[in-house]
């Protein structure tokens, strides 16, 4: 059964076990993790890094940027989380698949070559 919000849960550790509908988020580790919202059972690990999600917390209510595609997982589930809610998105087809692994390949290639070369992570001021 589809989800329709889940619950923030800031811990040091990913636990064995995920519970349905909570989002754990181990800052220490920068990464959010929880099943798949779709109910399918999976395990959805997304990491908090510049080149792939970005993690907003208001005091209550988290969203995750950008959404959160399944491609690998059977289900193939796609929706964002956005202030506890979850918001499902339309299925990708295939192209629309290989497309966004690519725009994310080239992403993270600029991104940590930039590291590389001796740029710091944001604009000077």
């Amino acid at each position: 059964m589809k989800r329709k919000s889940i619950r923030p849960e800031f811990v040091g550790f990913i636990p064995e076990v995920v519970e349905d509908g909570v989002l754990y988020i181990s800052v220490q580790y920068a990464t959010a993790t929880h099943k798949c919202a779709c109910g399918c059972g999976e395990i959805v690990v997304t990491p908090i890094r510049p080149t792939d999600w970005t993690l907003m917390w208001d005091g209550e209510a988290v969203t995750l940027d950008p959404s959160i595609g399944n491609w690998s997982l059977s289900c193939q589930s796609h929706y964002w989380i956005v202030e506890n809610r979850i918001i499902w998105a339309g299925k990708w087809s295939a192209s629309q698949i290989d497309a966004g692994r690519a725009k994310d390949g080239r992403a993270k290639s600029w991104y940590y070559g930039r590291l590389e070369r001796g740029h710091s992570r944001t604009p000077s001021t």
